[in-house]
């Protein structure tokens, strides 16, 4: 059972992330030759304010 994880600044809508989840599926069942019901994906979100990148938080790019 292939599980892939996510991590990603909250922010995007739920239509956005429901497309990644069936794209990401789609990826894996193509790439492992497994069916969807045994593919599982999450997406971890973290508020902008606690997510930096070069020391810049999200929120003040």
């Amino acid at each position: 059972m292939p599980e892939i994880v996510v991590y990603a600044a909250e922010g995007r809508t739920v239509e956005q992330k429901k497309k990644l989840l069936k794209a990401i599926t789609h990826a894996v069942v193509d790439a492992f030759e497994v069916e969807p019901n045994s593919v599982t994906v999450s997406i971890i979100e973290t508020p902008k304010h606690l997510k930096a990148k070069g020391g810049v938080p999200f929120d003040e790019r």
